[in-house]
């Protein structure tokens, strides 16, 4: 274990230096003057020329960007070009009004999909099993946005028993935030759902259909003993890769549901300084963003190995 983390995190800043160049020449090839985005239309060539001057843009592509690499490691990611505020406090300040959404529907999600994947791995090949598969395929192939306006809706707008807004007012109780985000957690949770559950199933039927299960049975092991001691820890093994799997997918798809439910995160600052072409604020998103990818992948091979005792003894799978 110790090995495998050092060797992770060795490797985390090649990886962030790769991404960092990646991102960096993303943001150039974006359409449109920045200098005209900032200025409007309407400005002249010549005002156009002296900002374009004064943020630097007008010098050499690598120039720009080891300047903006060490200045962002050194802490300094400038300040916004349309919101006139430093960047840094202005990502971190969003990623965690999305790492609040993001925890909440991760939490909704893996009982979940663990109650519905082991329900139908216990009754495989039978209607329960069927129901569940084909419901947690077609909510898996429905678009978060999709979900996301029918349940604005029904529990929003009919019923009237949740916020259609996900941003709560200042000064707002964690409870009071957290029943914002209900209905943009459960969007994500229902696009992830089919996907884990999946993962659930094929490995809890695996688990039923194992000797040391039928061992039990034969030795008189109650039907909820053997589920929870030996199935449902089983199962969890390789729902684990799948979590990780959802777990990045969640912030990738936070994009849509904070733009749908009017949510200050870091998916909507992401498309907002794409549009505006606010430069430092992208960059400095994108590379945040790609920095929790790695840590969620880390974790997720720790936690992997942590369930599975043949991969921390090193036995071949």
């Amino acid at each position: 274990m110790r090995h495998l983390l050092l060797r992770r995190l060795a490797a985390i800043p090649l990886t962030l230096l790769a991404i960092s160049a990646l991102v960096f020449l993303a943001t150039e090839v974006l359409p449109g003057d920045v200098a005209r985005q900032i200025l409007g239309r309407e400005a002249s060539d010549a005002t156009a020329a002296q900002l374009r001057d004064e943020l630097g843009l007008d010098r050499p592509l690598p120039v720009r960007y080891a300047d903006w690499l060490v200045s962002f490691f050194s802490g300094d990611w400038g300040t916004s070009y349309t919101l006139k505020v430093p960047v840094r406090e202005l990502v971190f300040e969003r990623l965690g009004a999305s790492m609040l959404l993001a925890v909440f529907a991760f939490v909704l999600l893996v009982p979940v999909a663990l109650l519905i994947g082991v329900l139908a791995g216990l009754y495989h090949d039978r209607p329960v099993d069927r129901i569940l598969s084909v419901t947690g395929l077609a909510l898996g192939a429905t678009p978060e946005f999709v979900t996301g306006v029918v349940l604005m809706v029904v529990f929003a707008v009919s019923l009237r028993w949740f916020p259609v807004s996900a941003q709560a007012d200042p000064g707002a109780s964690l409870v009071n935030r957290l029943e914002h985000l209900v209905l943009p957690a459960v969007s994500l949770v229902l696009l992830c759902l089919g996907y884990v559950a999946r993962h659930v199933r094929a490995s809890t039927v695996a688990s039923v259909r194992s000797p040391y299960v039928r061992a039990a049975e034969l030795r008189g092991a109650s039907r909820f003993s053997i589920v929870t001691r030996h199935v449902l820890r089983n199962s969890t093994v390789p729902a684990t890769s799948a979590l990780g799997v959802q777990a990045q997918f969640l912030l990738g798809g936070l994009v849509s549901v904070e733009l749908l439910f009017n949510y200050p995160g870091i998916g909507a600052l992401l498309l907002t300084a794409a549009l505006d072409k606010d430069l430092p604020t992208l960059q400095a998103a994108a590379l945040v963003l790609g920095f929790c990818y790695l840590l969620i992948t880390l974790a997720v091979d720790v936690v992997y190995r942590l369930l599975d005792p043949r991969l921390r003894l090193g036995v071949a799978v």
